[in-house]
């Protein structure tokens, strides 16, 4: 871990010395690639089914992804242990492809947004001084440092996807759910409708879910207003009652059944869009694990990851 505390030192002496300048972050990007290559190689970085066991650490994480009815298995999963070299942080992200090239797709967004994630957290550190009083205050800018990071990185993914013309996605795209955690807090992250939920312990002890994200489906009334404003549609099939889906104004396409992904360009001006919903949860002695979970884990069986939190010994699961 020290080689990649080395690197992260690097980064952030590369950030502060363009403080204030307006130059771009091609640098630090480069950089975070790298750190995302060497912790490859080290065995830190997971991207299958199985589990990410470092010596020297509590942290534990599993995957496990399976192929569905439907054909080709489009969903994908990261763990990225000890992120951008820091010992307590962990990013983990699962990713669901639609569409036919949505497992191209979902593969380039869970290459792009870690490096992406770690540059754009780092620059915007660089930028920030973390000096209030209260222990409080200072949790809450934090929070709000990871959710400006976030919101950046989803642009500016998005964007990079729109211009690969390795991968056609003007008519196929990805989900994508990602946390990360960094010491007793877990930042979320949604662009979909996968699902991360929470098992914690209750006051009389029995294990409980707590659900830590929205299903960003397009009958929820603040996602049909806004496909509605910018003149998309919003309908069931008449063979598929309840199943609401995203439609251009003048034709029977793409029929998505979720309001927010990255790619999918020919609706992209009609409502659909990739922003996040960033949220943020302390972790307790209460809390167990966590499991995230592409809508075919609940429909078909498709790529599921869970982590182990515990407060005391920074495990994941």
């Amino acid at each position: 871990m020290r080689h990649f505390s080395s690197m992260f030192n690097g980064l952030a002496r590369s950030f502060s010395m363009r403080r204030g300048k307006n130059s771009s972050n091609g640098d630090g990007r480069e950089a975070a690639e790298t750190m995302a290559k060497d912790a490859k190689k080290h065995d830190m970085i997971l991207r299958s089914s199985g589990f990410v066991n470092v010596d020297g650490s509590n942290n534990l994480a599993s995957v496990c992804s399976k192929r569905g009815r439907k054909g080709v298995n489009q969903d994908c999963a990261i763990v990225w242990e000890g992120f951008g070299g820091q010992a307590d942080m962990l990013f983990c992200g699962i990713f669901d492809g639609h569409g036919p090239w949505g497992h191209f797709v979902a593969k380039k967004v869970r290459e792009s947004m870690p490096s992406s994630l770690l540059c754009n957290w780092q620059e915007t550190l660089a930028q920030t001084s973390l000096d209030p009083d209260l222990e409080s205050d200072k949790k809450h800018q934090r929070f709000h440092i990871w959710k400006h990071s976030y919101l950046k990185t989803c642009a500016a993914v998005d964007h990079e996807l729109e211009q690969y013309r390795k991968i056609d996605s003007f008519y196929s795209g990805t989900t994508a759910l990602t946390i990360v955690r960094q010491g007793d807090i877990i930042y979320v992250a949604n662009v979909g409708d996968s699902r991360a939920v929470l098992a914690t312990n209750s006051d009389d002890g029995n294990l409980v879910p707590v659900q830590l994200t929205v299903d960003f489906k397009p009958n929820l009334p603040q996602e049909s207003e806004r496909i509605i404003q910018c003149k998309g549609r919003v309908f069931c099939m008449h063979d598929e009652p309840g199943v609401h889906r995203v439609w251009l104004p003048n034709e029977e396409s793409p029929g998505l059944a979720m309001s927010r992904a990255f790619g999918d360009y020919c609706i992209k001006g009609y409502g659909l869009i990739s922003v996040p919903e960033v949220t943020h949860r302390h972790i307790t002695n209460k809390d167990q694990f966590v499991v995230l979970a592409t809508d075919g884990v609940r429909m078909h069986s498709k790529v599921s990851m869970q982590l182990k939190m515990s407060n005391n010994t920074n495990n994941c699961r």
